[in-house]
């Protein structure tokens, strides 16, 4: 039987003023680690915001590697752009497997 179960998040803001994405989180469950599943998180999100230039504040290695992998640069800062506390969201998009 396949099911499927949210199994990890990306949290990321946006300032579509600016066509910046800052991706602020990447969480997956320990058993899906070295799946493929962060990769195919970040395309994802890639894809539903086309356009956007994307950068991290992550700084832990196992992201690092991943946002390296996906060529996304890494930043100390979390104000992209002047606008901030206007268009700035803060979505969050849920992983999901199938099992």
């Amino acid at each position: 039987m396949h099911t499927r179960q949210v199994v990890g998040q990306v949290r990321y803001r946006i300032c579509t003023d600016c066509a910046h994405g800052v991706i602020t989180a990447v969480v997956i469950d320990e058993r899906f680690h070295s799946t493929g599943l962060g990769t195919r998180a970040l395309s994802h999100l890639r894809s539903r915001h086309p356009g956007l230039t994307w950068c991290s504040t992550l700084s832990k290695r196992t992201t690092r590697d991943l946002l390296r992998r996906m060529r996304i640069p890494t930043t100390t800062s979390v104000r992209p752009c002047p606008h901030v506390h206007q268009t700035l969201s803060a979505p969050t998009g849920p992983i999901l497997a199938s099992g």
